[in-house]
């Protein structure tokens, strides 16, 4: 602010990238700019998820992403609730401008960056505990509906053996237990009945 405030833009790179100062009021884009008490709420409420969510995130790629939509939204309200013309009013700064983008500041990109991380990650199934379900299992270890879930649920939960041990075991009694049809061979291994 102070050095670039009662200046003419100052071009870097060839022009490639343009620093200037401008005060934005409304959203990314400058879309909303009679909503800034509304988007100091949102603002708000967002953090609050973030830090409500963080308790129980296990995932490096998640917690990266979250760190960046909690630091571009704090920075955005930071402005919002420090500038003038008041509280929960202020305007946010913008400052970074390249060729045929609108002029934007480093917690929009945080914003931006972490937005497109979260739509990737959660395309890709990665949950926020870090801890992936196999494909075809139930998240949050099952309702009962499976004919083993009693044993197989219970123990999984408490440790990777053990939930290994009963899996293995479920395949060998599903294997043991075809009944008898006409004209099979009994896969039993006693010959026959």
């Amino acid at each position: 602010m102070a050095t670039l405030s009662h200046r003419s833009p100052v071009r870097l790179l060839g022009g490639l990238l343009t620093l200037r100062v401008l005060r934005n009021s409304g959203a990314a884009f400058s879309i909303g700019t009679s909503m800034t008490v509304v988007f100091s709420l949102i603002a708000v409420g967002v953090i609050i998820a973030i830090l409500r969510t963080a308790r129980r995130l296990r995932s490096i790629p998640w917690a990266v992403t979250l760190g960046l939509l909690l630091g571009g939204a704090a920075g955005n309200l930071g402005d919002r609730i420090f500038r003038s013309p008041g509280p929960l009013r202020g305007y946010v700064v913008d400052w970074i401008q390249l060729p045929h983008w609108p002029v934007f500041n480093v917690a929009d990109s945080c914003i931006v960056c972490g937005g497109v991380l979260a739509v990737l990650l959660a395309a890709r199934g990665v949950p926020l505990d870090g801890v992936r379900q196999p494909s075809g299992a139930e998240p949050g270890g099952g309702d009962g509906s499976s004919p083993h879930a009693a044993t197989g649920a219970g123990e999984e939960s408490s440790g990777g053996r053990g939930g290994a041990a009963a899996r293995s075991r479920d395949a060998a009694l599903d294997s043991t237990s075809v009944p008898d049809r006409p004209g099979m061979p009994d896969r039993s291994g006693d010959g026959g009945t």
